[in-house]
C-alpha cells in the first residue's frame, strides 16, 4: 500500500512510527504538511543531515549525510564537508517534497546546517544550545534562557527560542550575511563565557564535563563550522513524537516541552502563527568585540570537539583531571 503526497510516493503509510499514541508514517507526513510554511521559512534551502529510523522511533537507527545513489533525479543536493575535509552530497530542504521524500525513507529527525546551499561560505545563524547537566531542572534551563536573552538584548541582539524536543532549549539569532563559521563560533564562546561570569552558580562555559557541576552548559561548539543542530519544527525520534518547537518568549514560563508533539503543534500554529515570523538578521559585532577583549586579556580559545583539527590558540585537549601535573 502507498499514497502520493506532494508528488512523493509514501510507502507503507500505516507503519507505526511513534508507539506512545500509535501515530504512523502518514501522521508524520501530515504533520509536516501542517507546519510547512514556518518549517520552510527556517529550513528552506539549507543542507540536512538525516537521522533514519526505518522501524520507527526507538528502533534501529543511523545518521546519513549522503543522499543514496537511488535518489530521484529531481532531488536537490549540495556538497558539504566534515571537519576532517570529507565531502558528501547532502539533501537540501528545497521544498516540502524534499522533506517528505526523507520521511518516506524513515527519517525521524533532521539536523540542519547553519548555512544555505547557495552561500556555503556564510553562516547566517548563531545557535545557543542550553544543555542541562545531570541534576539540572528544566526550570533552571528556563532561567538560563531568560538570562541569555537579557544579555543579548543588552548588546542590541534580537533572538528567538525553541524547545529541543528533549530537556534543553535552543536560542537562535538570525545573522546578517557577514561572517563565517569560525567567527560565529568565536561569538558563541564569548557569549558563553560572559554568561558564566555573570551567573556562575547557574551557567557554565566549561567544555569538560567534570568542571560543569550541576549547571546549565552553554554549548558553544554547536556553532563550530560543519556542525548541525536539530531543526526547528522537526520531530524527535521519541515514542511520544515530541517536536523541537519554536515558541514566543511570552510562552517560555508556561511551556512543557513533552506536550509539544505532532498531535498538538499544528493547532498551535493555526492559533498563533509562527513565533519566529518577526526575526530579522542581526549583527554579532558586539560579541566579536567581547571575544577580542577576552583574547587580549590572555584567555585562550575554548577547546574544540575532538574530530576537529588542532586550532590556533587552543588549549590542550585533555580533561583537567588527566592533564600532566608540573614537576
Amino acid at each position: 500500500m502507498s499514497v502520493v503526497v506532494e508528488g512523493v510516493t509514501i510507502s507503507h503509510p500505516e507503519k507505526i512510527y511513534f508507539r506512545q499514541r500509535g501515530e504512523t508514517k502518514l501522521d508524520l507526513v501530515r504533520y509536516y504538511q501542517a507546519v510547512a510554511e514556518p518549517l520552510l521559512a527556517t529550513l528552506g534551502g539549507r543542507p540536512l543531515l538525516l537521522e533514519r529510523y526505518p522501524d520507527g522511533a526507538g528502533g534501529k537507527s543511523w545518521f546519513q549525510k549522503r543522499v543514496p545513489k537511488s535518489a530521484p533525479p529531481w532531488l536537490t543536493t549540495t556538497v558539504v564537508s566534515t571537519p576532517n575535509g570529507t565531502t558528501s552530497d547532502a539533501l537540501v530542504a528545497a521544498d516540502l517534497a524534499h522533506v517528505l521524500w526523507a520521511v518516506n525513507l524513515g527519517c525521524i529527525g533532521f539536523h540542519v546546517w547553519p548555512i544555505h546551499a547557495a552561500t556555503p561560505e556564510i553562516t547566517d545563524e548563531l545557535r545557543v544550545d542550553l544543555d542541562p547537566s545531570p541534576g539540572v531542572t528544566f526550570g533552571q534551563v528556563r532561567e538560563a534562557a531568560w538570562l541569555t536573552r537579557e544579555l543579548l538584548t543588552e548588546l542590541g541582539i534580537q533572538a528567538q527560542i525553541k524547545t529541543t524536543g528533549s530537556r534543553g532549549l535552543h536560542i537562535y539569532v538570525s545573522l546578517q550575511p557577514n561572517w563565517d563559521g569560525y567567527q560565529v563560533r568565536a561569538a558563541a564562546v564569548a557569549l558563553a563565557r560572559e554568561l558564566e561570569r555573570r551567573h556562575p552558580a547557574l551557567i557554565t562555559a566549561q567544555w569538560w564535563k567534570e568542571e560543569r557541576g550541576e549547571r546549565v552548559f552553554v554549548d558553544f561548539n554547536q556553532n563550530a563550522p560543519h556542525k548541525t543542530v536539530f531543526g526547528a519544527w522537526c520531530v524527535r525520534p521519541r515514542t511520544g513524537a515530541q517536536v523541537s518547537a519554536p515558541i514566543g518568549w511570552e510562552e517560555l514560563d508556561a511551556v512543557e516541552p513533552a506536550e509539544l508533539t505532532i498531535a498538538t503543534v499544528p493547532a498551535l500554529v493555526t492559533e498563533r502563527g509562527d513565533p519566529w515570523a518577526d526575526a530579522r538578521p542581526q549583527s554579532i559585532e558586539p560579541l566579536l568585540e567581547m571575544s577580542a577583549r577576552d583574547m587580549a586579556s590572555g584567555l585562550m580559545d575554548a577547546p574544540w570537539p575532538p574530530v576537529y583539527p588542532k586550532m590556533p590558540n587552543e588549549p590542550p585537549r585533555v580533561a583537567p583531571s588527566r592533564a600532566k601535573k608540573p614537576g
